[in-house]
């Protein structure tokens, strides 16, 4: 059996979807099954790399609401195709999806739904029936948590071919530098700290994470990680309010340093406030090192799914300040009970969220589709 997997984009580029693809196709490798990689480059050149497996990266003519256009990608669609039995696309992807359907593809086709388009909504109406078509076309459909499924009007008419599989993450990958950690010990030795970390963007809700800290208590400080279009905005709210002793923006925390600040922080708090946050990666992150989470009762979204209330941490109302300062102040103000979270988010995280399961599920699944 030979999988190709079709993304936007692939490591080193890093987001949310690019992480869970590079997952999968390092894990099926490892378990044997042989799997290449489609993507775009971020340059307007085309790149091929062989490693244990095959990686194309297709020419980028020009990007449009962040999707990137490229006939490249249909040119080397259209040479490789054959030598595959499965294609797996992960969404949303308008150019990768289009190209997919310009070629005469005979194999099994595993339609990855990250998220419905939302924002793009001139796109999505162009986009449409493109999307349509592939969702026909496709034999499977992986969604990554069941109240996403119920949420999308794009699937309704789809439901019967779409199957649950979690995201799940390889907590070997987050390493600690403990000198690095100890410095931040040091630097924050009096503090209750609480962890966040995103892209610095609309539906990721840190302005209202920032006017959470007016109502903690002076020894608790809120570090934000990330780069984005709202950093110098958010900074400004910071110093507007005198909120400098409790909150502090990291900027751009390099890999090998992320899991320090994990391990560092008391709660990790996801303050995210519309759909657009489909489910939430970085709480598998803070549950892999036992923290308890405050996160946001998002509807239709994987966030709460993952984050069950009084069992993990706590889910409350999004966009409203108070409160997520009344649930951080619940859970650490009470230290029996923060561990007792703690510990219920890293049992969950095992069981259910780990990258070998991801990986599992995913196999069940082609295999499935030869089976008669």
């Amino acid at each position: 059996m030979k999988i190709l997997h079709i993304g936007k984009y692939y490591p080193p580029h890093f987001g949310g979807i690019e992480k869970v693809n590079y997952d999968l196709v390092e894990g099926l490798n490892e378990l044997g099954y042989s799997t290449d990689e489609l993507c775009f480059n971020e340059e307007s050149t085309t790149v091929f790399e062989e490693r244990k497996y095959k990686i194309y990266r297709a020419a980028n003519l020009f990007k449009l609401n962040s999707t990137p256009f490229s006939f490249s990608i249909i040119n080397i669609l259209g040479r490789i195709h054959h030598q595959y039995d499965i294609i797996h696309i992960h969404l949303p992807n308008p150019t990768g999806a289009i190209a997919l359907q310009l070629v005469n593809f005979k194999g099994k086709i595993v339609v990855h739904w990250h998220s419905d388009i939302i924002k793009q909504k001139i796109l999505k109406k162009f986009y449409a029936p493109f999307q349509k078509a592939l969702l026909k076309r496709a034999d499977r459909i992986i969604v990554t948590s069941p109240p996403y499924l119920e949420g999308s009007d794009d699937l309704k008419e789809f439901k019967n071919k779409c199957e649950i599989i979690p995201i799940g993450i390889d907590e070997r990958e987050l390493i600690c530098d403990e000198q690095f950690l100890s410095i931040l010990r040091e630097t924050y030795q009096d503090k209750k700290i609480i962890f966040s970390v995103g892209r610095l963007i609309y539906y990721k809700g840190f302005n209202y994470l920032i006017d959470a800290a007016k109502n903690l208590p002076g020894d608790y400080m809120i570090l934000i990680g990330g780069t984005g279009e709202l950093f110098d905005k958010l900074k400004n709210q910071i110093t507007t309010n005198h909120l400098e002793s409790k909150v502090k923006l990291l900027g751009k925390i390099p890999a090998n340093k992320i899991a320090c600040y994990y391990n560092l922080c008391d709660l990790y708090c996801l303050p995210s406030c519309e759909k657009s946050e489909a489910f939430g990666v970085v709480q598998l992150e803070a549950m892999s090192f036992g923290k308890p989470l405050v996160s946001t009762q998002i509807p239709f979204s994987g966030v709460p799914w993952i984050n069950e209330q009084g069992k993990t941490g706590l889910v409350v109302a999004p966009k409203n300040p108070k409160a997520l300062s009344d649930a951080i102040k619940s859970i650490l103000s009470d230290q029996k009970n923060k561990e007792r979270l703690g510990a219920r988010a890293k049992q969950k995280f095992l069981a259910e969220f780990t990258a070998k399961k991801m990986c599992q599920r995913t196999i069940e699944l082609y295999n499935s589709l030869f089976v008669e």
